[in-house]
């Protein structure tokens, strides 16, 4: 019998076509397997019972790096094949294939670079099938090495030989590479100019130009690479900032037990207070900085290797200035060979930040870096590979049992979600203004972009637009509907409603939130969503941010929501949690004649004045939950300024202790959450003494019991068993816990986004689903 298949899913790049070539040859079957635009195609001809056991073991015993979506099946005329074959790919086609995501160097690659006797030993570029990268690098469809950065790296005779042996992991691995005919690194200093030319010159020398970093010894160029690694490490261990040129984009590093040299780079930086993330070599030297759950240990070591968010030991062998009061830090494992070197040449953690200035994004130009990390870096370990499109990392975070995204990008960037019911029509969703991410999709399927960043300046919005572009040519995707959400100052908005030929369709931000946890779990709905953030534009001119909602992909409605208070001077509450506090001190009828903290006393007047005004354009209503949190924070002592987006919220979280009385919120009879009770408590409270971790554990205590009561009652009134937990509050690790266990003890199903962030960072998702609903 002979049998045609399609299989689709994650199989190009992973080493799928290989392993077709060995299962086939073992069960002495005939045939062929090609890649193209929309994924793998194979015909396998031999007896029945080998070609059913064939199709047995096709998915099961796939690549670890390959995800089996599908494989159809259609029966063949039989043509006599004895020889199974690997067949070029076809011209390019209309792109469906999930390209992979860039991946952790595999064990065995790490064991051949620190083989003194294998010849890629110590070689920064290392690679195979089942590790390296792939998304920063593609440039088109099918991934083969003509449509990525690697294109101008002509491989040796050794190189070429693995490439082209299905038996050997680096069949078609596409960055394939040696020292010979492969990238090279060279350090240099913040003019550009070489540094270290006694012992990396020959380095240096081989990176003039962009893929002709090759010479006649490979050994030779190996060691001066070596040199160059080694060279950079010292300069660390002295104290040095290190920009250094990554998977996805430039790094800036230092010692991560350097007091100086911390505090130097967040003084360069402009970053006053929020953390650094931290890269250890190992799981175990991780471990010494960090408690690790069995849960973190496994997101550590995944080959997607995003920075996990996990309890700091007391202990912490870091310097006080990479995450000041913080009681857990980000911690990474190396997941590029070049990260592996210098970490084991150093001998300590590193900092490791993205290389750009508070608030733009990551520079990824050899030329950019050069230009924007100059004040902030003493040298630069830079390549000649170069990177398609810029990429963070990711950033996850345990609550509640369960790890969710903080932040979606490298590594998981750009695998695809299914979109139920598909899109009738291609699309493109916007996104939101913050932690901003753009979504295509069409048919069945989505690609939700990596992070982007907050859309305040040109060049955060470059990189939005510049990747729409990308992943449009990458996906072959030509919208002919846009979604976007309903703030009209909204950059997104305004680039969408710049459009032409395409029909727009505004998306209600919170409703976007719940759309996307929805489709994300293939949930038809209708279900209560309980959105809590910061903001997003209501459909009544208000600002929303405290959200009962009842509805599914489609359409929804406002059942409930925290009881509105001016927001005093607009955008400038959000980094003055003190205007909250007026506003909420206002509102719940207390005293406010003595300003908090070190507030001027004239602003405070001023402030509060506005608060009790009239004046709707100076003092926008707002139901956000996010603004309460600040209120709180101030009123608490804590934080009256911010430096970084959410840092009141954060500090907040951090002092809570222990199980207390919750203060009351009510909850009236038309679904209004009323939190001035719990203000008047807690402003009692201050004015007794009590401690800050006891006022704090009493607020989220009282925020989490109206929130199940007020979601409780909306889904017994709605006769739904299903309520979505969404919005970037619920990235709070307590409030989200006790929430989610007290509507599981209620007997309802809870839903968190789990492959999206829960803020904004789903949001595009969010809209993509609503706009494929409505088509």
């Amino acid at each position: 019998m002979r049998v045609r298949a399609r299989v689709e899913g994650t199989v190009q790049g992973v080493g799928f076509r290989p392993y077709v070539y060995r299962l086939s040859h073992e069960l002495g079957l005939g045939g062929w397997v090609l890649n193209d635009s929309q994924g793998v195609l194979l015909e396998v001809e031999g007896g029945a019972h080998p070609v059913v056991e064939f199709f047995a073991r096709l998915e099961a015993e796939a690549p670890p790096l390959a995800l089996v979506e599908r494989v159809v099946r259609e029966d063949r005329l039989p043509e006599g094949d004895s020889e199974f074959t690997i067949r070029a790919s076809p011209a390019a086609g209309r792109a469906s294939a999930p390209i992979t995501p860039d991946t952790a160097t595999c064990e065995d690659c790490l064991r051949e670079l620190f083989d003194p006797s294998n010849r890629r030993h110590r070689y920064p570029f290392i690679n195979c099938t089942n590790c390296g990268p792939r998304f920063t690098i593609v440039r088109g469809v099918p991934y083969d090495r003509p449509l990525t950065t690697m294109a101008g790296f002509q491989m040796c005779a050794d190189c070429r030989r693995e490439y082209e042996d299905p038996a050997n992991r680096r069949f078609h691995a596409q960055p394939n590479a040696c020292p010979v005919c492969g990238p090279v690194v060279s350090l240099v200093g913040a003019d550009g100019a070489p540094l270290g030319a006694d012992t990396t010159s020959a380095a240096v020398a081989d990176t003039t130009s962009a893929g002709a970093g090759t010479t006649s010894a490979g050994a030779d160029t190996t060691s001066a690479t070596a040199d160059t690694i080694s060279v950079a490490a010292g300069r660390l261990r002295a104290g040095a900032i290190l920009a250094v040129k990554g998977i996805g984009g430039y790094h800036l590093a230092c010692r991560a037990d350097d007091e100086a040299a911390v505090a130097g780079l967040r003084g360069r930086k402009h970053r006053e207070d929020k953390p650094f993330a931290l890269m250890a070599a190992t799981l175990e030297a991780a471990g010494e900085l960090v408690a690790l759950s069995a849960l973190e240990r496994e997101l550590l070591a995944a080959p997607a290797r995003p920075i996990v968010l996990a309890r700091r030991r007391p202990d912490a062998g870091v310097a006080e200035s990479v995450a000041p009061g913080a009681d857990e830090l980000g911690v990474m494992l190396p997941y590029s060979p070049l990260h592996h070197l210098l970490l084991a040449d150093l001998g300590t953690a590193l900092v490791l930040t993205s290389g750009n200035v508070s608030d733009e994004p990551i520079a990824f130009t050899d030329e950019d870096a050069l230009a924007r990390l100059a004040p902030l870096a003493d040298l630069f370990l830079i390549h000649d590979r170069p990177i398609e499109i810029r990429t963070d990392d990711s950033v996850v975070r345990i609550s509640a049992g369960r790890p969710f995204f903080v932040r979606r990008s490298r590594g998981s960037v750009p695998d695809s979600l299914p979109l139920p019911g598909g899109a009738a029509r291609p699309l493109l969703a916007c996104g939101a203004e913050l932690k901003n991410t753009f979504c295509l999709a069409r048919g069945e399927r989505a690609w939700v972009s990596h992070h982007i960043g907050d859309l305040e300046n040109y060049e955060t919005l470059r990189s939005f637009t510049d990747g729409i572009e990308h992943f449009q040519r990458l996906f072959e995707v030509r919208p002919e509907v846009v979604a976007h959400d309903l703030h009209p100052e909204y950059l997104s908005t305004k680039y969408a409603l710049e459009r032409e030929d395409v029909r727009l369709i505004g998306v209600q931000h919170h409703h976007a939130h719940l759309a996307a946890a929805l489709a994300e779990y293939d949930e038809p709905g209708p279900a209560v969503g309980v959105i809590y953030d910061g903001s997003g534009w209501g459909g009544d001119g208000t600002v929303w941010g405290g959200e009962i909602l009842f509805g599914d992909g489609r359409e929804f409605q406002r059942l409930g929501h925290l009881r509105p208070v001016p927001l005093p001077g607009g955008d400038r509450a959000v980094r003055q949690p003190w205007r909250m506090a007026a506003a909420w001190l206002n509102e719940a009828g207390c005293d406010t004649d003595e300003p908090l903290g070190e507030v001027d006393p004239a602003r405070w007047r001023a402030v509060c004045e506005l608060a009790r005004g009239t004046d709707r354009r100076l003092a926008p209503l707002t139901s956000s939950v996010g603004r309460l949190f600040d209120a709180v924070a101030a009123l608490c002592g804590l934080r009256t300024t911010t430096n970084y987006e959410g840092q009141a919220a954060i500090e907040l979280e951090r002092v809570a202790r222990g199980e207390q009385q919750p203060y009351t919120i009510e909850l009236a009879g038309d679904g209004t959450l009323d939190p001035r009770p719990l203000i008047r408590a807690l402003a009692d409270d201050v004015r007794r003494g009590e401690p800050v971790h006891a006022l704090a554990a009493r607020f989220h205590a009282g925020l989490a019991v109206a929130t199940v009561e007020a979601a409780c009652r909306a889904a017994s009134t709605n006769s739904v068993d299903v309520v979505v937990l969404s919005g970037g509050v619920f990235l709070n690790r307590r409030l989200l816990a006790m929430v989610d266990r007290g509507l599981s003890e209620r007997g309802l199903r809870v839903l968190v986004p789990r492959r999206l962030p829960p803020g904004d960072g789903g949001i595009s998702f969010g809209q993509a689903a609503v706009t494929a609903s409505q088509l």
